[in-house]
């Protein structure tokens, strides 16, 4: 049988539960893939307490990897036997397989395991439209990144340094400082011992940064504000700390006729022609060495609610993977 995690109510990590779960046949269009990897990821968070509201009961997780065992009428890009990938997809990741939709799958490369894919997808292709898509970025610039050791964090920095981007990085300790720095991070700062934005001005020259990346939310949306320079932009791309406040329009002109945007990875994956050029430019680094995937916290898939709560508790750096 196979086995799957599910909730059937909203709250703490104790709401997650191991079950067996039966996996049919696929129908037109959809495939049936066993996991070898699946990922861990803070926006898995928002669904269980409801942050993003789901109707219950339901799976959890949206990014693995792992083979292909079946095909239903209709399927032409991937074959039994296809190692693949998926990130963005109806919820039920976590799960030793599944049926799904075959329109979310994207081939692997070669030089890429499925443990390393579960631990990037999301996390890469988020780094990708960040860096890529989101705001015309030239060599030279200087941005502001939160969570500097984070999966995403860590990322974005690697290819920042490729693009000759300096990044000014936030952590909350000296290990964590340590490990940005080695990733890329130009210039760290402790957020709990400094004041962030004081801290970019003086770094930039008193100008402050064209672009701040902010996945925290909350605690860092006003010191994010404050670190931009004149027309800047703040990327809010997760709230880790708590919904962003309500944005005062008048403030942002007083500031310096600031920008605000809050994406989501799936605009900018929906298009598969653009899928596939921004994740073909993320494997190629990976795949090359030029960007490095730290999986630095494996799980049991059964361990579900002990990793949500080291993840909640801000006890894990880079990426997480639960391994089957």
């Amino acid at each position: 049988m196979a086995h799957a995690v599910r909730f059937y109510e909203t709250g703490g990590p104790d709401v997650l539960t191991w079950e067996e779960v039966s996996v049919g046949d696929p129908g037109p269009g959809q495939v049936r893939i066993r996991h070898e990897a699946v990922g861990l990821n803070f926006a898995d968070t928002y669904f269980r307490t409801g942050l993003y509201p789901v109707r219950l009961p339901d799976g959890i997780g949206v990014e693995a990897a792992g083979v292909v065992e079946a095909v239903g009428e209709g399927v032409t890009d991937v074959a039994p036997g296809d190692r693949v990938t998926y990130t963005g997809s109806p919820l039920g990741a976590y799960s030793t397989e599944r049926v799904m939709d075959a329109s979310h799958l994207i081939r692997l490369p070669a030089g890429i395991s499925c443990e390393t894919a579960a631990a990037m997808t999301m996390r890469g292709l988020t780094a990708a439209y960040l860096l890529r898509r989101i705001h015309p970025l030239r060599e030279g610039d200087t941005i502001l990144l939160h969570a500097a050791a984070g999966g995403v964090g860590l990322i974005v920095s690697q290819w920042a340094a490729l693009l000759g981007i300096r990044v000014i990085g936030t952590v909350s300790s000296e290990e964590k400082a340590e490990i940005a720095r080695a990733h890329g991070c130009r210039h760290v700062i402790r957020y709990r011992q400094e004041n962030v934005a004081d801290r970019v001005r003086e770094l930039t020259g008193g100008a402050g940064v064209p672009l701040v990346l902010d996945s925290v939310g909350k605690d860092t949306f006003a010191g994010s504000l404050a670190s931009l320079s004149r027309r800047g932009l703040l990327v809010c791309f997760g709230t880790a700390s708590g919904p962003v406040p309500p944005i005062d329009a008048m403030q942002l002109a007083v500031q310096g006729s600031l920008f605000v945007t809050r994406p989501a990875l799936a605009d900018y994956i929906a298009d598969p022609a653009e899928r596939a050029a921004l994740a073909g430019e993320l494997f190629e680094h990976v795949a090359t060495g030029r960007i490095k995937i730290e999986i630095n916290q494996r799980y049991a898939l059964e361990d579900a609610e002990q990793a949500h709560r080291d993840l909640e508790a801000g006890r894990t750096t880079g990426s997480s993977v639960f391994v089957l």
